[in-house]
């Protein structure tokens, strides 16, 4: 799809491709479809110039948006992968990842190296960190370049000719999940695995040639894209995202997560035509509210990494199911799905990850939730695997309770605790050692183990003890 993507630019180079909204929600161009074009065959120019080659792994850290959208396009035009970059996931972790994967070029916006630099202290209470872009590998600015940032990606690259955009499979992304810090999880996709979601995106939204798509995530982006629809990106303030909504409709096809939706109908946000979610649990009575609001249709998607799209299912079929459990729909065209003998959801279809990195392919990804299959629709029963979902980020305590081990601290384990609809908040569940006098204004622990560890508002409870039976 990527393929047809960069046909379908060039086709209607005048026809807007990405829009944005100003502070009263009126739409504006950021590029159309030639601007955006234009920009990939630089960005792949200007890496190929600097060493990229098929099978190469270029690191990415751009914010969403028409750059990020041309660095993706350039990096498989060269057919090599991205390696996704996460300034919430922290610098330990990101430096254990890489190590699987290190990159041969890191491309990077002039925020992303403000927060790996200069402005690390300001990003902090923010939960953003990166460490120095420069261990990783050479780096390149993508975007307007402030000082200090690396050069610029495309300085001097039109002289470079292109090849012809790389033919056949291979690895396309990388995208890193749990795992320890110490061994940490990354999934493969490879150009046909994401090429097989895209299509199941696509057939799902029906985007339209002309009417736009309000969505920032890569398999909105492309799939619309491709379709002829131009794509709206969600304004980050939830008044701005309310006007712009308005200023949509009634066009729009809208994707957000939840916690966002719930936001926009806190406040009295209104809805047009279709309206999809998912990153995020969706329940039956956030749907039915989408609804009230003014949706045709609101539907929850159920997804994973390694599986996007996995199913489907709109608030009418949803609110009817009266059984036990969360059903999420029945599994999508091309994905097959059974359970293991402990109840585990296994998943599989043209559209699945490749493998985990440093792993055998393997056909099957085990999801980590409890399900049961009623009629053949998926139907979850709880997690078998720990995670604490915050808002619409998966957190894995697996990759950070290592560095709570600090002096005077025997053990600690991270605990979700519920804070509202589809979200938890975090405890720190700690014991001291023995014979180690707790400070009055209890333990903190040092700058390595800065905010993006314990994300939001915590607690901290000591005991001499942690038994079995309970906390």
């Amino acid at each position: 799809m990527l393929d047809v993507l960069t046909h379908t630019l060039r086709r209607r180079p005048e026809r807007p491709a990405v829009l944005g909204a100003t502070r009263t929600g009126a739409v504006r161009v950021k590029a159309t479809c030639g601007e955006l074009a234009e920009l990939a065959d630089c960005y792949a120019a200007a890496m190929l110039g600097r060493g990229v080659a098929p099978g190469g792994t270029v690191g990415v850290a751009v914010q969403p948006g028409p750059r990020a959208l041309a660095v993706m396009l350039a990096v498989h035009r060269l057919g090599a992968r991205a390696a996704v970059l996460d300034p919430g996931a922290g610098p330990d972790v990101l430096r254990a990842r890489l190590a699987l994967a290190r990159p041969d070029l890191v491309v990077a916006d002039a925020a992303a190296q403000a927060v790996a630099g200069w402005a690390r202290p300001l990003a902090g209470p923010l939960r953003l960190a990166l460490p120095d872009l420069a261990e990783l590998g050479p780096v390149a600015t993508v975007g307007p370049r402030l000082p200090g940032c690396a050069p610029v990606l495309d300085g001097g690259a039109r002289s470079v000719r292109l090849p012809r955009c790389v033919d056949g499979d291979g690895d396309a992304v990388i995208v890193f999940t749990s795992g320890t810090t110490a061994r940490p999880r990354a999934v493969v996709h490879t150009r046909s695995s994401l090429a097989a979601g895209m299509a199941t995106v696509a057939e799902l939204v029906r985007p339209r040639a002309g009417r736009p798509v309000l969505g920032g995530t890569f398999f909105v982006l492309v799939p619309s894209l491709a379709s002829g629809a131009p794509v709206a990106m969600p304004a980050r303030g939830l008044p701005v995202l309310r006007r712009q909504l308005r200023r949509l409709a009634p066009q729009a096809t809208t994707y957000l997560t939840p916690p966002r939706l719930r936001g926009l109908l806190a406040g009295g946000g209104r809805f047009t035509g279709r309206v999809w979610t998912g990153s995020a649990p969706a329940s039956t009575e956030l749907l039915t509210r989408i609804k009230r609001a003014g949706a045709d249709e609101a539907w929850g998607v159920y997804a994973l990494t390694e599986l996007f799209p996995a199913a489907a299912i709109e608030q009418a079929d949803k609110a009817a199911f009266t059984g036990d459990g969360d059903l999420v729909g029945a599994p999508l065209a091309g994905v097959s799905a059974r359970t293991d003998a402990s109840g585990e959801l296994l998943l599989s279809g043209p559209a699945v990850r490749h493998r985990y990195l440093g792993e055998d392919a393997d056909p099957w990804v085990a999801t980590g939730d409890g399900a049961r299959l009623d009629e053949g629709r998926i139907v979850l029963e709880g997690r078998r695997k720990d995670m604490v979902l915050r808002r619409a980020e998966n957190i894995y305590p697996g990759l950070y309770e290592p560095a709570l081990h600090v002096p005077g601290v025997e053990l600690v384990l991270l605990v979700g605790v519920p804070a509202g609809e589809g979200t938890s908040g975090w405890l720190p569940w700690s014991s001291p050692v023995p014979g180690w006098a707790v400070p009055p204004c209890g333990l903190r622990w040092p700058g390595r183990c800065s905010v993006w560890v314990l994300p939001g508002r915590t607690r901290c409870c000591w005991r001499r003890s942690l038994c079995p039976a309970g906390p």
